[in-house]
């Protein structure tokens, strides 16, 4: 068995699952750590028993025992220059969506990794999902007949909606949907994007930020197929909803049709002192006990075992490339309130 070494760079609520994840599975050699914030950088370097714990990230890219790079980081304005960076110094990078800023920025890392011959992979989540990868599975061994449409709705609570766009200037479209996106066109690829149309409805995030938030958004997609299908998604259900995300999906073919109930209501504590709490949630997902809720440290394993077993990746970044094209196209057509037509102007 080949051991690796790693480096998690950021360890707040994703890059901490991550981090822990790697700390206790046999594949990594060992962890390396970087978090500017002080007091989570020294919890995480006693929790994971960290071999390097530093507040600036470029300290690791010359550790010449770590092979692979699970960016984390934000603001999301961090991800195109970390991932260079880490890309150059001959690192395999897995890095939290999006890919980018930028078409321009997603095409420089595209070629810098396969310039280098480096795994390089973007995390959808989602995809780690066992109901959604039932919902996949049904679809490619033709189940259902062949796909007529699709809906995808996914909402998050205000509390966390109003931190991830608190962050930057980033839609619902390329915060959200983005997920829901990527499964879909995963779902139904070789077909690809030909056309997209969005409009967002404003409301409680506008009215508490001051700012043009909008509370939804909704994304109708073309594929050269000829087929099209649709994406909601929001980040503003009241406070009370304790599960960060419920999400809906539906599949509909010529021979049948597959549903999925994602809303984390399947597990109920009712106790005298707070009544009904919903207590698990798989965004991103949390340990219970010696098990894990949730995709995403299914997901980390997923690329630890792809650098240590020279696997392919799942999630490959040409395909984030085009979620990204649709998602940026979404605001485009939200913007004008008219249809976009893709590749997007100066793309390829």
């Amino acid at each position: 068995m080949k051991q690796i070494g790693v480096g998690i760079i950021g360890t707040g609520w994703c890059g901490g699952i991550r981090a822990e994840t790697c700390a206790a599975h046999p594949l990594v050699r060992s962890l390396h750590i970087a978090e500017i914030r002080p007091e989570r950088l020294a919890e995480m370097a006693r929790s994971t028993g960290a071999r390097t714990a530093t507040a600036d990230y470029r300290e690791l890219l010359d550790v010449a025992e770590i092979d692979a790079v699970y960016i984390s980081a934000t603001p999301e304005t961090t991800h195109y220059p970390i991932a260079r960076d880490c890309l150059a110094a001959g690192k395999h990078v897995f890095l939290e969506k999006p890919i980018a800023l930028e078409l321009g920025e997603a095409d420089a890392l595209i070629a810098l990794a396969r310039e280098r011959g480096l795994k390089f992979t973007i995390g959808y989540s989602q995809r780690f999902n066992p109901k959604f990868a039932y919902v996949r599975k049904t679809l490619r061994a033709g189940t259902i007949g062949r796909p007529v449409s699709a809906l995808v709705s996914r909402h998050i609570t205000r509390g966390l909606g109003k931190k991830i766009s608190g962050r930057i200037k980033l839609s619902p479209a390329a915060m959200e949907a983005t997920h829901d996106l990527d499964f879909v066109l995963w779902c139904l690829e070789p077909a690809r994007p030909v056309r997209v149309y969005s409009q967002q409805n404003f409301g409680a995030m506008q009215a508490g930020s001051g700012s043009p938030i909008p509370d939804t958004q909704w994304i109708t997609v073309t594929l050269d197929t000829g087929l099209s299908f649709v994406i909601g998604a929001g980040w503003s259900l009241p406070p009370g909803y304790p599960n960060f995300s419920t999400t809906w999906i539906e599949f509909v073919g010529t021979d049948g049709a597959v549903m999925v109930d994602d809303s984390h209501r399947d597990v109920v504590l009712n106790t005298v002192s707070q009544g009904m709490v919903l207590p698990l949630s798989t965004m991103p997902g949390e340990a219970v006990d010696h098990t894990y809720a949730g995709p995403m440290a299914a997901e980390t394993i997923h690329f630890l075992e792809a650098v240590a077993f020279d696997r392919p990746v799942l999630v490959t970044p040409e395909h984030a490339r085009m979620v990204m094209e649709v998602y940026m196209a979404a605001d485009v057509s939200a913007e004008k309130n008219e249809p976009v037509t893709l590749p997007l102007s100066g793309s390829k």
